[in-house]
């Protein structure tokens, strides 16, 4: 467990990670080469049904200072500078979308024993200012999520987490979209030797008067191997099997099934990510 309770992303990362991650049924393909001077450069395509998306990002580090430049099919430039510590738990980042003007973008984050502090604003004449605070320990923690708008008057986001965590089990709740969405998660290491992880999310909306619930596991076949599967209470039913074939080179196949209408085709999705 790292020190200090983090940011709020981090409230539920965890079961969101374990039931979501790596899920897909696009087909997708990386690879990463590097430079003499240290320059990280990744090819990445995606084949989602009849469209074909690909991105080419290079990564520049230098000191404290990280540069990300990422060009995709649409043209768009993404440049993310991130300076790492300029002072103790400090750490500030700069974006900007080429051609979007209205994308500039500073955030700064702070990492504290007891606090995990991240506030961000649109360099625009009349931005977006974002804020979220995190209090607490390893164990307990309480969080804010919130959004104004200075071109409206209007808070555009406003959200509210809690997290407890021991040393095998991680409980969280979260209040979200503008206090609409109640969403309870749990997350539970039950063999640390296998990797194996249970976990669970049940979501209730106040306005529709709905509710979603989605169990997931993971286990480690062996050092490289791992498996996943995940069930909602809409009877769909996913799995994946992911595969380290070389250090930091994961081939991934996922396949998801309508369990309510079996007769569907299932869905099936191939990653492949290439790291020398």
């Amino acid at each position: 467990m790292g020190k200090g309770p983090g940011l709020y992303p981090d409230i539920g990362k965890k079961a969101r990670d374990l039931l979501y991650k790596d899920y897909q049924s696009d087909h997708k393909f990386s690879l990463t080469t590097y430079t003499v001077n240290g320059v990280s450069i990744t090819s990445s395509g995606a084949k989602k049904g009849e469209l074909f998306l690909a991105d080419v990002n290079t990564k520049l580090v230098n000191k404290n200072i990280t540069t990300d430049v990422k060009v995709d099919t649409n043209s768009k430039v993404f440049t993310t500078i991130t300076i790492d510590e300029p002072a103790p738990g400090l750490k500030t980042i700069f974006s900007f979308v080429v051609p979007d003007q209205r994308s500039g973008k500073v955030e700064l984050q702070y990492l504290h024993e007891h606090a995990g502090i991240s506030t961000s604003i649109g360099l625009t004449a009349s931005p977006i200012v974002n804020f979220s605070g995190v209090a607490g320990n390893n164990t307990v923690a309480l969080g804010t999520d919130i959004s104004f708008d200075t071109a409206t008057g209007n808070f555009t986001k406003y959200n509210a987490g809690l997290s407890f965590s021991t040393s095998d089990l991680i409980a969280s709740v979260t209040l979200n979209d503008k206090a609409d969405t109640l969403t309870a998660s749990y997350y539970h290491t039950v063999s640390p030797l296998t990797n194996t992880v249970v976990g669970a999310e049940l979501s209730h909306g106040f306005s529709s008067n709905e509710n979603s619930l989605i169990i997931g596991t993971q286990h480690a076949l062996d050092p490289l191997t791992m498996v996943k599967g995940r069930v909602n209470n809409f009877g769909i039913a996913s799995a994946l099997l992911q595969h380290e074939w070389r250090p930091k080179s994961f081939f991934t196949i996922s396949g998801e099934v309508d369990t309510r209408a079996i007769e569907k085709s299932a869905k099936v999705g191939l990653a492949l990510a290439l790291k020398p």
